[in-house]
């Protein structure tokens, strides 16, 4: 239980409890997610404090026995300050510890405030070190993430055409996602093609997609809170020798990517493993960004495959490796995966083709 971890190790900072409120870490803690009240780790409890419009929901959850056996579900009723302060005092707290990473400055000042005789330890990323290595069951969440994510790719390869627009694309996409189990999606979905196509972080727009180009999409879906993550790029028409060229030049240096990734190795060599190739090829300068991060409740975590990352990789961590070639005024192309580090190396949880496709 996420909820004990922390506990123990609130103790080894010298405190009797932890409070988060932030959506986050209530939600690894609890196993429920809201967007208001707050969660308060102690000897005894999880206790998840939760308003009116979440209590019965996950009331319901824990009589099924799908929370976590230490929460406690409590009715908010009054200010958040206002319910902890009662909590405190009921519980006999006297030294309290929170994330000083997660809470905003106001909220610090009025902890001081309502809690004059309470030592208050401000931590930052409580719960960080828990969450980069995942759990069977979160693993478990993320493959089913990234099946739906597959899935909707099959489903968009039978619906670009010319005419559709980079918005339609993207929409359809969020659609399929849904129809396959998604409760939500990891992050705007990216959609971009022709010139679009070389910006890594495009937001889709009305223009018709540019044939005898890259589209590239990229796409994740959520589910029970957990997030997935994938970029394919197609070419609608056909591709010119250029197109295949940086597109072989990418898969090729996610292949070395993956290859590199396993347990032991340091951010920054995975990244050099991909980067270095890039280069190699004439195209350097043109993958500006890192070659991948973890994932799971959010969809950028720690730890990162990276040139600055001295990030050492452990069984469990959860990584995109998503390489990329971006040429203003002509174009760009960027192939992602998911990858598992294992005892041995990684697993690619990621099941959808990645040779260069013209629809």
């Amino acid at each position: 239980m996420n909820g004990r971890k922390l506990y123990n190790k609130v103790c080894s900072l010298g405190a009797e409890a932890a409070v988060l409120f932030d959506e986050i870490s209530m939600q690894y803690l609890s196993g429920f997610f809201s967007t208001d009240g707050f969660v308060l780790v102690d000897r005894d409890e999880t206790a998840l404090v939760i308003d009116s419009r979440y209590y019965e929901a996950a009331s319901r959850l824990k009589d099924a026995g799908e929370l976590p056996e230490d929460v406690g579900i409590y009715l908010l009723e009054r200010s958040l300050t206002g319910m902890l302060a009662e909590l405190v005092g009921e519980k006999k707290i006297t030294s309290l510890c929170f994330d000083s990473d997660r809470v905003t400055v106001s909220r610090s000042e009025s902890l001081h405030e309502y809690f004059p005789s309470v030592r208050l330890i401000g931590k930052p990323d409580l719960c960080g070190e828990f969450r980069r290595v995942k759990s069977e069951k979160e693993i478990e969440y993320i493959r089913a993430a990234q099946q739906i994510t597959d899935a909707a790719f099959s489903h968009i390869l039978g619906f670009i055409r010319p005419g559709v627009t980079e918005r339609q694309v993207a929409a359809e996409l969020e659609y399929a996602m849904r129809r396959e189990g998604a409760d939500g999606f990891a992050f705007e979905t990216i959609a971009v093609s022709g010139l679009n196509s070389s910006l890594p972080h495009g937001v889709p727009s009305d223009a018709v997609l540019t044939e005898n180009s890259f589209l590239t999409m990229d796409f994740g879906a959520r589910y029970k809170g957990y997030c997935s993550d994938m970029t394919r790029t197609v070419v609608l028409g056909k591709a010119s020798d250029e197109i295949r060229r940086i597109y072989g030049t990418v898969l090729e240096a996610q292949r070395l990517g993956i290859e590199a990734a396993r347990p032991g190795v340091t951010g920054t060599e995975v990244d050099s493993a991909a980067r270095s190739y890039i280069d190699s090829q004439g195209y350097a300068g043109r993958f500006g960004h890192s070659l991948g991060h973890s994932l799971g409740l959010e969809i950028h975590e720690n730890p990162r495959f990276s040139s600055r990352s001295d990030d050492v990789f452990v069984p469990g961590n959860v990584m995109t490796v998503e390489p990329g070639i971006y040429i203003p005024g002509f174009g760009g192309c960027r192939i992602e995966d998911m990858v598992l580090i294992t005892e041995t190396g990684c697993i690619d949880l990621t099941s959808s083709p990645k040779e260069l496709i013209e629809l």
